[in-house]
């Protein structure tokens, strides 16, 4: 249903929201290639040692879900795929309402309200929609391999501002030293954070530092309950997916209206009108139809 938008989509989540609240959520976004999944595979073989359970939302912003990512080459997830206590599901942006911005926090609403103890959230490569997806969840990853680039262009694609820990994965490769010292020097030079991102080197292959890892990720969990973050970060998550839906229904309501109203069309073509002033038409109309579905109820 959160992947068509179905009818009775508002009425589910009205029922299930009283249940949510409970799981954690890990954010696992890189670029193609880093190694997310392996490391994705080693972070449910650790929480499941731990005996917790774990759902994981595997997503493609761009396109239909191909492969490639966590759970796109499903040999290496056989030793979970068939684990009562992992689900694993995977989502593509086709025909989302409003993208995943506002797709993936329902999925996780649904996933939490099923009971699991954690939620790994995974995205392929860094962009903006990477960075609306992280928002979505309580602690973020951020992948990176040695030989992972300028460093002033991973800085602008805002991996800096979304990462709450630094995962430099395939260690055991020349560059790893670099990779790290690129990282810890980007860190020092913003601006001072109440958390500073640790990083941390695995190799995932032979599950080295995953254990480093998961207790890097257990710190930030502390450090945001401890300090109230947490709720602070799901709170703000609210609001702004509150938003995103709010503006979604205005901007099909204003699609409408614009396809309905030929007249502002024509006077947009031919100058009579600029920009400015068609968006206040558009607005007033929307206020106008409003108003007319509050007489009619």
């Amino acid at each position: 249903m959160v992947e068509d938008g179905a009818e009775g989509l508002s009425r589910l989540s009205a029922q299930l929201f009283g249940r949510t609240g409970n799981a954690y959520t890990i954010g696992l976004t890189g670029a193609p290639g880093v190694g997310k999944s392996t490391l994705g595979g080693e972070l449910l073989r650790t929480a499941r040692a731990r005996d917790l359970t774990v759902a994981v939302l595997a997503i493609d912003p761009t396109s239909p879900f191909t492969g490639g990512a966590l759970l796109g080459d499903r040999l290496r997830m056989q030793a979970h795929a068939t684990d009562p206590g992992v689900f694993i599901r995977s989502m593509a942006t086709r025909g989302h309402l409003g993208g995943m911005a506002l797709a993936a926090p329902e999925a996780v609403r649904i996933l939490d309200a099923s009971g699991k103890d954690l939620i790994v959230v995974e995205t392929v490569g860094v962009g903006q929609a990477e960075v609306d997806v992280a928002a979505a969840t309580d602690t973020t990853l951020v992948v990176v391999s040695p030989g992972w680039g300028d460093a002033v262009q991973v800085a602008k694609a805002g991996i800096l501002e979304i990462a709450d820990v630094f995962v430099v994965n395939k260690a055991d490769r020349d560059g790893a030293d670099t990779a790290v010292r690129d990282l810890q020097a980007m860190i020092k030079m913003g601006p001072a954070l109440s958390w500073t991102p640790p990083v941390v080197r695995t190799a995932a292959v032979s599950s080295d530092g995953i254990d480093e890892l998961w207790d890097a990720i257990q710190s930030h969990r502390a450090f945001l309950t401890d300090t109230g973050e947490l709720e602070v970060r799901r709170r703000l998550r609210l609001f702004r997916e509150v938003e995103g839906l709010a503006v979604e229904r205005l901007r099909l309501r204003v699609a409408d209206l614009l396809a309905d109203d030929q007249r502002l069309a024509t006077d947009l073509a031919e100058h009579r009108i600029d920009p400015y002033r068609g968006a206040a038409r558009l607005e007033a109309h929307v206020g106008e139809a409003r108003t007319g579905d509050k007489a009619r109820t």
